[in-house]
């Protein structure tokens, strides 16, 4: 192991010390919360600034397998692959992760010292969520999933003070165990079809097809088959959903945006690992079943959206429905990476926002959140009601918003692929989904304000913290500007493509 093994993981050992000082200064000190802020805020910067050297060192020496199991041939089996895919992840996975938690971070001020072992845990999962994204080999991939799996598991019920909440956890902690059963089960078929769990290197999988050996198809269909249901439920693709709406009810309310937004990119970023990294060259088997899971996602997401009077719940079948957008890039295989990413970064950024939105109004809690609570909020707080009008807008997918050109480009990389029915599928469940989003406006604006009795709702002015207020803003700010100019980050998308 040398110096450069070291640095391709330095973000994972920033954010991993980060949660040890958390912790350690938690028990031996009085400073409380603001201490602790200053050290997740710190660890997330140096993460992130590591990624961007990492772009910077990618770009002058080419991408890096690192941590071989065969000292003399270290690019064999590697561990660790550091690409401008990994990290582009980074960055965003670290970004997004920093204005989650500065929106939500009244609730860990309401937690007292129990708030320590809150950011703990989120940097700990946000660690879990980036090696994800980096690693080359199945069984490491497991492992950082569980990682991340296991400290949200423990966020879901964290506040422990209504029964819904730990109801949320045990579904969230049961179901996702099934998940992760089935992944590293697939995992097993993998190695049993080509020998290996990891994905480059010259006894990885991705070397495996470039050889002339017999394949076994229907082990190799099962494995494939087993990691994409794995990785579904962690991205919430119907039909591996179901824990979603509980979860994200269940909650408290500023701990749903790091979960939601969050868990989606390193999702996705670890599904197109696999399969547009290592199992390109079986792209005609994969790419039906993704489109056909799309197809069902939007569907499902958008039909159960409009059913439900809770706007959590509602957000969790939505992002159902975006989850099928964003696979829908993928069935272009390499040249839909660029549009996945674009989707899934400015969808986080939108998510976050609105959720810390969700949190200020409902006071932190956990539970139920009517969308009856709205009503009246141009009244309470003109500003909070027009950030969120705009960001519903963007997740509607309305011009000039990001939500529209993520849209335009997932739908412009499924045309290319041949997959004209997908996109007539998303376009009229997108046209479906207006109704739920649009409803939500014309509550805010257009309903009066609504008893104290009903869940969520909150009577006179609204207070914005400064950390919450800086985050929702930051939000439309980067949704309406993504919307009018897409090209930047469109550009570092299409270098970010895997190994």
């Amino acid at each position: 192991m040398g110096n450069m093994d070291l640095l391709a993981i330095a973000p994972e050992i920033t954010l991993l010390l980060g949660a040890v000082a958390v912790l350690m200064v938690a028990v031996g000190s009085d400073i409380g919360s603001r201490a602790w802020a200053w050290i997740a805020g710190l660890s997330l910067l140096l993460a992130w600034l590591f990624s961007v050297w990492q772009w910077r060192w990618v770009d002058s020496e080419g991408p890096q397998l690192s941590f071989g199991l065969d000292v003399p041939q270290i690019d064999r089996l590697p561990m660790i692959v550091t690409d401008h895919f990994s990290a582009f992840a980074g960055v965003a996975i670290f970004l997004v992760a920093g204005i989650a938690l500065a929106g939500g971070w009244k609730l860990v001020d309401g937690l007292g010292r129990r708030g320590a072992e809150f950011v703990a845990l989120a940097l700990l999962a946000v660690a879990g969520m980036h090696l994800m994204t980096n690693s080359a080999n199945l069984i490491l991939l497991f492992m950082a999933l569980e990682t991340a799996s296991i400290a949200l598991y423990v966020i879901a019920g964290f506040t422990r003070k209504e029964r819904n909440s730990d109801e949320a956890a045990m579904k969230y902690f049961l179901l996702g165990s099934f998940a992760s059963a089935i992944f590293i089960y697939g995992v097993a078929l993998m190695f049993a079809a080509t020998g290996s769990t990891s994905l480059y290197g010259t006894g990885g999988i991705e070397a495996f097809f470039g050889s002339v050996v017999l394949i076994e198809d229907g082990v190799l269909m099962a494995a494939m088959a087993l990691l994409i249901v794995g990785l579904g439920f962690k991205v919430s693709a119907a039909p591996f959903h179901q824990w979603a709406p509980d979860v994200y009810q269940g909650a408290a309310g500023g701990a749903v945006a790091l979960m939601a937004a969050g868990v989606k990119i390193a999702g996705f970023a670890a599904l197109a690992r696999i399969l547009v990294g290592a199992l390109n060259v079986q792209f005609e088997a994969w790419a039906p079943a993704l489109a056909m899971i799309a197809a069902l996602s939007v569907i499902v997401g958008t039909g159960f959206a409009i059913a439900q009077d809770d706007l959590k719940r509602m957000l969790a079948y939505s992002g159902v429905a975006h989850a099928g957008f964003i696979m829908t890039a993928l069935v272009n295989g390499e040249g839909g990476v660029p549009a996945m990413w674009f989707y899934v970064v400015t969808y986080a950024v939108e998510l976050v926002g609105v959720f810390t939105i969700i949190a200020v109004i409902g006071g932190y809690r956990t539970g139920a959140f009517k969308i009856e609570s709205l009503a009246g909020l141009s009244e309470r707080s003109p500003s909070l009601a027009l950030a969120m009008s705009v960001l519903m807008l963007a997740l509607a997918g309305i011009p000039l918003t990001a939500g529209f050109a993520s849209k335009f480009v997932v739908f412009a990389a499924a045309i290319e692929a041949g997959y004209t029915w997908l996109v007539v599928v998303g376009l009229v469940t997108a046209v479906g989904g207006l109704y739920f989003y649009l409803r939500t406006i014309a509550v805010m604006y257009f309903k009066s304000p609504v008893p104290a009795d009903v869940p969520g709702a909150a009577r006179g002015r609204i207070l914005v913290g400064t950390a919450s207020g800086i985050v929702i803003w930051v939000a439309v700010a980067a949704t309406v500007f993504l919307g009018i100019d897409p090209w930047a980050l469109l550009e570092l998308a299409r270098h970010a493509l895997p190994l």
